[in-house]
């Protein structure tokens, strides 16, 4: 393979120095571009905006999740007065039945002391009749 033209070392590096002194130049032409700065500062714009929805979007949440915690609980404390006061109006009942139990107890226990009281009087009054 016989080379037509061959570059020396020196020629070889002068060329890549050539290489990256455009693309620096390239380079710093990019940073100093008005519009490169302008996108950047978009970029910026968009980006602050996207983590501020987020945020919003976040806050948004966390007070749905706060509210409805809220409102379960308050549902659940009207669930338990209404147990409560189920339990307390099944004593009180418990209780006015214990107390009416006990004044027909008592009413039927004087209706059959009436009644001996009536047969004593009346096996009295045939033993003076009968004398």
């Amino acid at each position: 393979m016989s080379r037509f033209k061959e570059t020396s070392l020196a020629d070889r590096q002068s060329a890549a120095a050539a290489a990256k002194k455009a693309l620096l130049e390239r380079h710093r032409a990019l940073a100093n571009d008005p519009t490169l700065v302008q996108r950047q500062m978009a970029r910026q714009a968009a980006t602050a905006a996207r983590e501020t929805r987020m945020a919003e979007r976040k806050a948004a949440r966390l007070a749905s999740r706060a509210r409805e915690a809220a409102e379960k609980a308050a549902e659940e404390a009207a669930r338990e007065e209404a147990r409560q006061a189920a339990l307390r109006a099944e004593a009180a009942a418990r209780e006015a039945e214990a107390v009416e139990k006990a004044a027909r107890d008592l009413a039927l226990e004087a209706e059959k002391q009436a009644a001996r009281d009536a047969r004593y009087a009346a096996r009295k009054e045939r033993k003076r009749k009968g004398r």
